[in-house]
């Protein structure tokens, strides 16, 4: 039995992170402390928590406790250990991807560009940015604006003529020298200024060089300067809420409902709203907003930026928040909010359509009523070239993108897809049942009969023998809805109305397996073709080949290159430069 007076009265006065151990010795949850024995003796003393919380604690079996040094390095462990460990009872926001960031290089004539990753001293970033769409559209909207360049270096520093870009009116082509290096970085300054919520002083510079150009009868100029201005005042029309300059804000709402709980954040960046992004949490039934809200805040702001102002519905413990009561700040949360209820509303509509689907489907195919993990298995190739099988995953009413696997096929005879189907198949089994793995509950295998026969024939080596196996073939028109599925190895088949809610789940998960199954061949192709073409050529090896393909960004480029372009790579002489230049032009 867990003693816990005994057990708090031997913990330390420092910061530090407990582990919260059950009987089978799984972690039950991690916390972070500023002090350990405040912190873990609340467990045992307060009489309001919450039901979750109380059937944590009446789970405990054995805590324990690694004492650091600050409260910055608890918030640190505590991260990483929730994020390895994943308790039954923290509150967790999986989010893999970072946040992107509009970047201006530090180049003589800068670019403009998305960025997202460690960043670059020698380059400015502003950020970050809800999602990837809202970078992309303020790069669109500042090239309509400033006419800055956006293309990477190999191709900026190969152009011969300016771009289709610059006949839209979309870059000033300093490429080809069309803009001095002065002027360019007035517009990179104004860019910067736009940037930081200075849209006045933007309108301001730009109006007194409009009345130079003309004071001096620079007529053109002038008239290139009015078209910033409008294109200005059209970007400005279009934000969704404005405030002061050089706001910087980060508004955090969570709306708990049905069971549910969604946080909304919404970024406002130089006084703007650039957008917002949901975020659903794991175990966080019955939680209260203020535990969620400190979750996030404790997850988001460990790899992200913290702003000055923290805007929020819920106040926590750990972290001053402000909770407005009027003005723009409370528009910012009512949006927020509003948000964060409609994405519940979408995902419950969602969850129900997945429901219904994977019931459907169950009944058509005879499965267990706890069935509900799916795998599909696709082969993608080039009569026989560059071979790449694809395993997507359907899982709690969602596809499963971090547990998909591309294999690519070993000492096969091209063409063969019952080979490469029965490689796949023994290739991701072996490792599951050797690692006791989950397995599915059901396996779709793209393609007919044949196909069917591999995939059940490598099972059968395994020892899997009870895993149910269906074959989608298209139908005899190749058309969506006329799909024909094939039962194992026999001759049984059927086929489901072109409305069945089974059919349409069937059809996006093997429309999945197809898409993955296609990129990999892609990029296996292109990797292969580009490295055999440079590698035939007597004298360019992996180093030159490397070099070459970065010069030019690409195996195109090298292949539109004159030879003196060619000779200016470094370490490829002119007699070298001439027989690239007849190997890929003969």
């Amino acid at each position: 039995m867990f003693e816990p007076k005994h057990f708090v009265a031997g913990l330390p006065n420092l910061p530090g992170v407990y582990r919260m151990l059950g009987a089978a010795g799984e972690v039950l949850y991690v916390g972070k402390a500023g002090d350990l024995k405040k912190r873990v003796s609340s467990y045992f003393q307060k009489q309001d928590l919450s039901p979750r919380i109380r059937m944590m604690v009446s789970q405990i079996a054995s805590i324990e406790v690694t004492a650091t040094r600050s409260a910055g390095e608890a918030l640190l462990l505590e991260n990483n250990l929730i994020k390895s460990l994943a308790p039954r009872y923290n509150i967790l926001f999986r989010d893999d991807k970072s946040y992107p960031y509009l970047m201006l290089s530090g180049h003589e004539f800068p670019r403009l560009g998305f960025h997202r990753g460690a960043k670059d001293r020698r380059n400015r970033h502003f950020g970050p940015f809800p999602h990837s769409n809202a970078v992309r559209e303020s790069i669109q909207l500042l090239q309509r604006v400033f006419r800055l360049r956006n293309c990477e270096d190999s191709v900026y520093q190969n152009r011969s003529r300016p771009c289709l870009l610059h006949q839209i009116r979309r870059c000033s082509a300093p490429c080809t020298g069309l803009i001095s290096a002065e002027a360019y970085a007035q517009d990179v300054r104004s860019a910067e200024l736009f940037l930081e919520g200075r849209e006045d002083d933007v309108t301001r510079l730009l109006s007194e060089r409009m009345a130079s150009a003309a004071a001096g009868q620079r007529y053109e100029e002038a008239t290139l300067y009015r078209d910033q201005i409008r294109a200005l005042s059209h970007v400005q029309a279009r934000q969704y809420v404005e405030s002061q300059r050089d706001v910087e804000a980060d508004v955090v709402a969570c709306v708990v409902d049905g069971g549910m709980a969604c946080v909304n954040l919404a970024m406002i960046r130089g006084g703007r709203h650039v957008g917002d992004r949901s975020f659903f949490p794991h175990n966080a039934a019955d939680a209260a907003p203020s535990e969620i809200v400190a979750a996030f805040l404790d997850q988001h702001y460990l790899e992200q930026p913290r702003p000055a102002l923290v805007i929020s519905n819920a106040q926590t413990e750990t972290m001053p928040l402000t909770i407005p009561v009027h003005g723009e700040r409370k528009v910012w949360l009512q949006m927020a909010e509003m948000n964060a209820r409609l994405a519940l509303a979408q995902r419950a509509k969602d969850k129900a359509t997945q429901e219904g689907r994977i019931v459907a489907l169950r009944e058509a195919l005879g499965l267990p009523e706890t069935a509900q993990r799916i795998e599909c298995f696709d082969v993608s190739h080039t009569m026989g070239e560059a071979a790449v099988a694809s395993c997507v995953v359907y899982d709690r009413h969602a596809m499963q993108k971090s547990e998909y696997r591309r294999f690519n096929m070993r000492d096969l005879i091209p063409g063969d897809d019952y080979a490469a189907m029965r490689q796949a198949l023994t290739r991701r089994y072996e490792r599951l049942s050797a690692q006791d793995g989950k397995l599915p509950d059901l396996i779709l295998i793209d393609g007919g009969r044949g196909q069917v026969n591999a995939a059940l024939a490598a099972l059968a080596e395994l020892g899997l023998n009870g895993l149910s196996v269906v074959g989608v073939a298209k139908g005899p028109e190749r058309k969506a809805g006329l799909e024909e599925l094939i039962f194992e190895a026999d001759a049984q088949s059927m086929s489901l109305p072109p409305q069945h809610p089974g059919l349409h789940l069937i059809q996006s998960i093997r429309d999945e397996a197809h898409r993955f199954a296609i990129m990999g061949h892609r990029a296996k192709r292109a990797k292969t073709r580009t490295t055999s073409t440079l590698t035939e050529i007597p004298g360019v090896g992996a180093k030159r080949r490397q070099k070459l393909l970065a010069h030019f960004g690409g195996l195109q480029g090298v292949q539109a290159a004159a030879v003196d372009e060619l000779a200016k790579v470094a370490g490829v002489s002119c007699a070298l430069a001439e027989k690239i230049y007849r190997h890929l032009h003969a």
